[in-house]
């Protein structure tokens, strides 16, 4: 596949070809952005629309043969396992069904309080409204754990509904795309993304919804609509927060290409354009607790600075490499009794149990909430260095991927579901080049099994496997052949053998911790802690983890299949880190904007 303006990949690498630039050590080539006004050309569509043409679909027949297919799946799984997440949504919908808004985010009747921003509590409102005719029992304030089918039914069919708004604009992608053969590749994967039927249909979250919203963000910013991308931006984040992570992109991206002119004057109109426009968003979401005075109260909940370094199951990012590091450490000083080390006795308790307070390390100097925001702030701001000076869609879409990046590998108590905020952007670059798409593959597989532990019981163990493998199967493999490229250089043979090995890694992985725990004993697989309050990265939940079980009466043992998965995924994880972090800083600038 050859696109003008681009150094793509062929889609079959001849005996004698050889590669346009020297690799480099990572087995990464640099590659030119296309001009400016190549790639308006390829991602504006100039044709103007109704606004009901805009709302049309055109779904081909594969789109109708994916869609059904996807939903009879997600029916058949409604009487499958249910995380406490399940819990905290139908009490939402009892808190702003049955109290006045100036209640909402004081709330205690259940621990499970109310602390999403206020557009999602407004969405909660509008979802307890028909939840009361279908059942009035599910918008009961103190009906607590009310498990009853027509609860489980109403709740996971609001899943599906919502999760359209990610379908509709998946398929507008495919609208105006270079490849529009390669996109609906793209569009299919996220949409029928093993990350959103193991967080949202099993586990139980609104995430197909949400990002639906990003991407019809990042869809506007690709059609040239900027104005539209920030509105549409501001309202994700006032319906979570854990998108802020992504603001930072943005904020560079709109100042620098909408409100800037290409010769850096500021462009007042655009400017005033765009920031009312952002205001009146948050004053629509905001306003009414201001004038109630609630705003310290909503802040609150929002952001509650009391949880340690990581969440109960080890998010698979570099704190996770750090603490297993600290816990190597520990056990070589303690049986070689080096004097040379110093050991903190309250670390040797600590496993990093995710509980409230802070994380002990017994050798390796604590880590603190400053530590990890000035070096997440350090590595994106070489990113958004990059983007100011080149703010083209592509550039925007890299950055904006590895702004997520950054914060899930140093961010504070990191989630193991803010991988999605990963995954999502980044199955977008996929096609663009085989670094970029090997990138993608060694981030989506150790991201995707990384999310497994979530599902622990026996029948949703072989889902999540099979589904997992099946989507591969149906979306790596035609990536691959699209853009492979064989390795020329020693260092890329390497690398590309080595990268092989850590694949074929994952099913010895899943071998041990399904083994394991049998060998073990038959209680030893502990259930990780599925509690985060919706999936925050900065929130968790005062209950027992695997860690804290293992303390208080088992073998220390029974952490390890986590551990191991923890570890192992983290290793792929910070990889693909590096290597996409190397791509987009080594893409050569052909023009300035």
């Amino acid at each position: 596949m050859s696109i003008p303006g681009r150094a793509l990949s062929p889609v079959s690498a001849p005996p004698n070809a050889r590669p346009r630039f020297a690799p480099s050590p990572l087995g990464i080539k640099p590659e030119p952005f296309p001009p400016v006004s190549s790639q308006k050309e390829k991602e504006v569509t100039p044709k103007k629309q109704s606004w009901i043409e805009s709302l049309r679909t055109d779904m081909a027949a594969v789109d109708w043969d994916i869609f059904f297919a996807s939903l009879g799946l997600k029916l058949l799984l409604f009487p499958s396992y249910r995380s406490t997440d399940f819990e905290v949504h139908r009490n939402w919908l009892a808190i702003t069904y049955t109290l006045p808004i100036s209640k909402w985010y004081y709330d205690t009747t259940s621990e499970w309080t109310l602390d999403y921003p206020p557009f999602f509590a407004y969405f909660e409102k509008l979802m307890s409204i028909p939840a009361a005719f279908v059942d009035p029992k599910i918008v009961e304030l103190s009906n607590l754990n009310y498990d009853a089918w027509s609860v489980v039914a109403y709740q996971r069919t609001t899943v599906i509904l919502t999760e359209l708004v990610l379908g509709f604009v998946l398929l507008r992608f495919i609208r105006g795309a270079v490849d529009p053969a390669v996109q609906r590749i793209i569009s299919a994967s996220l949409f029928l993304h093993p990350g959103f039927l193991i967080v949202d249909h099993i586990h139980f979250q609104y995430n197909g919804f949400m990002f639906g919203i990003l991407l019809w963000s990042i869809l506007m910013a690709r059609n040239g609509n900027k104005l539209a991308s920030g509105f549409l931006f501001a309202v994700l984040l006032n319906f979570k927060h854990i998108y802020m992570y992504l603001a930072p992109a943005y904020f560079i991206y709109l100042l620098r290409s909408f409100c800037l002119s290409p010769t850096g004057e500021l462009l007042p109109s655009r400017f005033l354009s765009l920031a009312n426009t952002v205001i009146l968003v948050f004053t629509v979401s905001l306003g009414p607790f201001l004038l109630m005075g609630q705003i310290p109260q909503l802040l609150s909940r929002l952001f509650p600075f009391t949880r340690g370094l990581n969440h109960a199951y080890w998010a698979p990012n570099v704190w996770a490499l750090v603490t297993f590091a600290d816990r190597v450490l520990l056990k070589v000083a303690q049986r070689l009794d080096i004097a040379g080390i110093a050991i903190n006795e309250s670390g040797v308790a600590s496993t990093s149990r995710g509980l409230v307070g802070d994380t002990v390390f017994a050798v390796i100097p604590n880590v603190k909430p400053i530590h990890t925001f000035i070096i997440t702030i350090l590595f994106q701001v070489v990113y958004l260095t990059k983007l100011w000076r080149l703010p083209t869609y592509k550039s925007f879409l890299a950055a904006l991927t590895l702004c997520g990046y950054t914060s899930y590998m140093f961010g504070w108590h990191v989630h193991e579901k803010a991988i999605l905020l990963v995954l999502v952007p980044l199955s977008l670059l996929a096609a663009e080049s085989h670094a970029y798409f090997r990138t993608f593959m060694i981030a989506s597989v150790s991201g995707i099994f990384s999310l497994f532990p979530l599902l622990f019981t026996p029948a949703e163990t072989l889902v999540k496997i099979v589904y997992s493998v099946i989507w591969g199967l149906f979306v790596l493999s035609p990536l691959n052949r699209r853009t492979y490229e064989f390795p020329v250089s020693l260092p890329y043979v390497v690398i590309d053998t080595l990268e092989k090995l850590y694949f074929c890694g994952f099913a010895l992985l899943q071998v041990f911790v399904t083994v394991f725990p049998l060998v073990a004993g038959g209680k030893l697989h502990p259930q990780p802690a599925d509690v985060s309050t919706a999936g925050n990265t900065s929130i968790g939940s005062e209950v027992p983890s695997s860690h804290d079980q293992a303390a208080a009466g088992g073998s220390a043992m029974e952490f390890l299949p986590l551990m191991a998965t923890s570890v192992y995924c983290a290793v792929g994880l910070v990889w693909a880190f590096l290597r996409l972090s190397v791509i987009y800083l080594r893409q050569t600038e052909t023009t300035s904007h």
